[in-house]
């Protein structure tokens, strides 16, 4: 008999095999999986985002998961949205007496639910907009660079987004609040990793993958379906650089390489998100990749049997 939690995390960078090891876990113990991933909401959006729909199925067994296909391209999806639907699948895999597993590399997302944070919408603030009118749009793009990495240019190329989205960060500096009660303040985060060097190869190898199973198919049918090219390009990474060099702004081999390079670094950033998340509290069990999905796994369990 498992011993029962209000849930677990596991979390790492892109291209670390989460997916898979996750399918695995909840497989040992009777689990289903909530996705942490801010783009695979997305119907259609699968070899971009990396779905790696196959990996729930384990054998005969299919894992149940939740927060995967439940918005449609070309929409914005955002925290706010997240935590309604974590909430929603976290209540309905917990009344089947099962436990929730979320995963994902979304260090807001996973962060949010960690530390039960209250985010309220970001409100107008009018004071602050006066302040920004008096400063070019270089300016403006500097100060919102300083306050997150920039995963896309959609916020820069019109003033108007560029003053809500330094608006909309500076009011999660002060809007960010924790809730007077969490209940998975304590429950155990499995992460994994890989040393860099080893990492920058998993991202090359799985981008030429992705890149031959369909992935400029896949985003040329987006385009053919009316979703706009600044709309694609605002889910940042694959779809940005894909739809450059499909609308002829850059070669393909201009894309594979700035493509791979952003990946790289969007992984860089993550582990840095995470190692926040730890001088915030969070403890992660960390779990090395290098030694493989089996002992991992049994790693995990006895890290879980002994929490």
């Amino acid at each position: 008999m498992h011993k029962q939690f209000p849930l677990v995390t596991v979390l790492g960078p892109t291209a670390v095999g989460k997916t898979t090891f996750a399918a695995h876990l909840a497989l040992a113990l009777d689990a289903e999986i909530i996705s942490a991933d801010s783009r695979q909401v997305f119907r259609g959006m699968d070899i971009g985002t990396g779905k790696d729909l196959g990996d729930y199925r384990i054998g005969s067994q299919l894992i149940p998961s939740h927060l995967i296909d439940c918005a449609e391209p070309g929409t914005e999806y955002n925290i706010f949205q997240f935590q309604q639907g974590f909430r929603d699948a976290w209540t309905s895999v917990t009344s089947r007496g099962k436990t929730p597993i979320l995963c994902g590399g979304s260090g807001l997302y996973l962060e949010a639910i960690l530390k039960g944070y209250d985010l309220n919408e970001a409100p107008v603030n009018e004071i602050l907009r006066h302040k920004l009118a008096e400063f070019t749009d270089e300016d403006l793009v500097e100060k919102l660079e300083a306050l997150r990495p920039l995963h896309n240019t959609t916020d820069i190329l019109d003033r108007d987004r560029l003053i809500r989205a330094i608006e909309i960060e500076t009011h999660k500096l002060i809007g960010v609040n924790p809730q007077t009660e969490n209940k998975f303040e304590n429950s155990p985060v499995l992460g994994i990793r890989f040393e860099r060097s080893i990492i920058r190869r998993r991202i090359t190898a799985r981008l030429t993958q992705r890149l031959q199973e369909g992935m400029l198919e896949e985003v040329q049918h987006l385009l053919d379906r009316g979703i706009g090219k600044e709309r694609l390009m605002y889910y940042g990474l694959e779809y940005k650089y894909v739809t450059m060099f499909l609308t002829g702004e850059l070669s393909y081999d201009q894309m594979f390489a700035l493509l791979n390079t952003a990946i790289h670094q969007f992984a860089k950033r993550q582990m840095t998100w995470f190692r926040r998340m730890e001088k915030k509290g969070i403890h992660i069990f960390w779990l090395d990749g290098n030694d493989g999905l089996d002992l991992n796994l049994q790693k995990a369990l006895e890290y879980l049997r002994l929490f």
